[in-house]
């Protein structure tokens, strides 16, 4: 494998982890969101215990007085027993409610997928008590979890470990844009702000060739140095992001305002599934697809989108052409440059696995069988060999059977995934950045 490897397993990347089980969860280290949904959760295990001791009192009360008239017959006991049963039902209704609307509400792991089992399997006996078991434990996790990650955010607060000399410039991957609504970054740039870093993000177009985006990153980049007095900036990129902004340090005058590049699962030599659909696809349909997307994104605020110029630049043969224009060879085999443009700026890769086609998020669940043919260990998208760029190269590598894909990089499904903590992993990339002086 090219680059300087450093092959990290999954359950060592964070550094909470390994306190979490020394602090119960209390309201002192807990957000208003994460209170009310420890506080949903009491409700549930409320209603569970009380529910299970109502009914097993009920059921043998009513079998002892039809059996054997005791403590009473049941003739003269049955109107006490059937309000005793309608106040019962009442009573865990109220506290049922209260507790699956809160928890509805305010839990983000529950996600669509656990909600949607819980309404179906609401009415159906037996199977609402396996699906209740599953909300309180997911959302008992979250509690534990989020708990824990408020908790060693505090601890650490004074430190500001992500306060860099420079700010932080994220850029995104191919097909997406920078927006407030649903920000592609999901919950890392408020965790890297809250430990101190500036964020700023690229504000370019969702899919265009490499040279075009990497001039429009130039044009950021210095609109934030210009404005800020910042002098540079250390930039996070993904997906097809790092090609861009390689493209952009190397031919578009963006380096002298680089500090370091951390390139997250670029395709670096690109993609070989790319280069097999852009073969096997009409071109009548390849053109009906750019038509629409270019129709869409226009809409959505993209000047100049460009579908298949976007595309053709992540097959293997475009990431070819790229990297001899790039002329950073040096980088592709893992060292660092001492001339050139990309000399005093560190270079950096990050790349992932899923572990099966069965644990990654729709659609990277069905082209991880596919990349997997074609290149062998995937994210879903990129294959292993492509991702190695820089001076330094961290694999991660997943423990067990969940793995991480190219979406879990960018916590794009907000999803806290166990013996990986993707928030934390930048909060040490960043920390790492300041403690180099950048």
């Amino acid at each position: 494998m090219p680059g300087k490897g450093t092959r990290i397993p999954t359950r060592i990347v964070h550094l909470h982890q390994s306190v979490r089980g020394l602090f119960a969860p209390t309201i002192g280290t807990m957000t208003g969101r994460i209170a009310a949904c420890r506080f949903g959760v009491i409700m549930l295990r409320i209603f569970w215990w009380t529910t299970l001791i109502a009914t097993v009192t009920l059921i043998a009360s009513l079998t002892t007085m039809l059996a054997a008239d005791w403590p009473t017959p049941w003739a003269n006991s049955w109107p006490s027993w059937t309000v005793a049963l309608a106040l019962t039902i009442i009573l865990e209704s109220i506290i049922f409610w209260i507790g699956i609307i809160t928890v509805y509400v305010t839990s983000v792991q529950l996600g669509i997928k656990i909600r949607v089992i819980g309404v179906l399997c609401g009415w159906i006996p037996i199977a609402n008590l396996i699906a209740l078991r599953l909300i309180i434990r997911t959302v008992d996790e979250e509690v534990r979890f989020e708990s824990a990650k408020e908790q060693l955010n505090r601890a650490r607060a004074a430190a500001r470990i992500c306060a860099t000399r420079y700010p932080v410039l994220l850029v995104h991957g191919v097909f997406f844009r920078d927006t407030k609504a649903l920000n592609y970054w999901g919950r890392i740039p408020a965790e890297l702000q809250r430990n101190g870093a500036v964020i700023y993000y690229g504000n370019h177009q969702s899919a265009a060739s490499v040279p075009d985006s990497a001039r429009e990153l130039t044009e950021r980049i210095l609109h934030i140095v210009q404005t800020t007095g910042c002098g540079k900036v250390n930039v996070i990129a993904h997906s097809k992001g790092g090609l861009d902004m390689r493209y952009a340090i190397a031919r578009c005058g963006a380096a002298p305002y680089v500090a370091s590049l951390t390139t997250i699962n670029t395709p670096h030599r690109g993609c070989g599934f790319a280069d097999y659909l852009l073969e096997k696809i009409p071109l009548a349909a390849q053109k009906q697809v750019e038509a629409a997307y270019n129709t869409a994104a226009s809409h959505l605020g993209d000047k100049q989108p460009d579908f298949m110029a976007a595309v053709h630049d992540l097959t293997q043969a475009g990431c070819a052409r790229l990297n001899a224009e790039i002329g950073d060879a040096n980088e592709l085999h893992g060292n660092a440059s001492t001339t050139g443009p990309f000399a005093g700026i560190i270079c950096q890769s990050v790349g992932s696995k899923l572990a099966h086609a069965t644990t990654g998020k729709f659609p990277l669940n069905f082209t991880y069988p596919l990349v997997k043919w074609f290149d062998g260990p995937n994210d879903g998208l990129v294959a292993q060999p492509s991702f190695p760029w820089g001076e330094r190269f961290t694999w991660l590598e997943p423990n067990g059977t969940r793995g991480i894909s190219h979406a879990d990089m960018i916590d794009l499904n907000r999803e806290n995934i166990p013996g990986f903590d993707v928030r934390e992993f930048y909060v040490q990339i960043v920390a790492a950045l300041k403690q180099r002086g950048l």
